[in-house]
């Protein structure tokens, strides 16, 4: 979960872009400027509540289930929700956000798996949702790195 964390605080910084009329520059200008910061709060929020139940901070299955349920799920449908609702103008773009969406999904998907397991008592489903939080992160950092290049290769700057 602290890779979530440092990607959204990575996207909430200003960036410089070089002078022209590039269009996949603008758009990566505007996403990273404009719409990841709009929703990176609500996935720090959803992520900070699962973290507070879960690790080193988990204290039974009652208190991890209806966190999850009630709280983490809604606020993360809500951050999906918006993610996909974020307009790319160019097709270069448009190919790494869609390994955001794809991770996040993924993400959301293993906390729906948790829940199953908890209601189940089934360590094997535990796992499965493990795996699917591992890959979420996966993908997380290959997206991470993908917009990085994209940045690169059409001169903004990232500070």
């Amino acid at each position: 979960m602290k890779i979530k964390l440092l990607v959204a605080f990575g996207l909430m910084i200003s960036l410089i872009a070089g002078c022209g009329n590039n269009p996949v520059q603008d758009d990566v200008v505007t996403y990273m400027n404009e719409s990841l910061p709009s929703v990176a709060e609500q996935e720090l929020e959803a992520i900070g509540l699962y973290d507070s139940v879960s690790g080193p901070n988990y204290t039974d299955d009652e208190t991890m289930y209806y966190t999850i349920l009630d709280e983490v799920i809604p606020k993360y449908r809500d951050f999906i929700a918006d993610l996909e609702k974020i307009e790319i103008e160019t097709e270069e773009l448009a190919k790494v956000h869609e390994i955001y969406i794809e991770a996040v999904n993924m993400q959301n998907s293993g906390f729906l798996t948790i829940l199953t397991a908890i209601e189940e008592q089934d360590s094997e489903k535990i796992n499965e949702a493990n795996g699917k939080l591992t890959e979420a992160r996966k993908m997380i950092r290959e997206y991470q790195k993908k917009l990085d290049a994209l940045a690169e290769e059409n001169d903004v700057i990232v500070e």
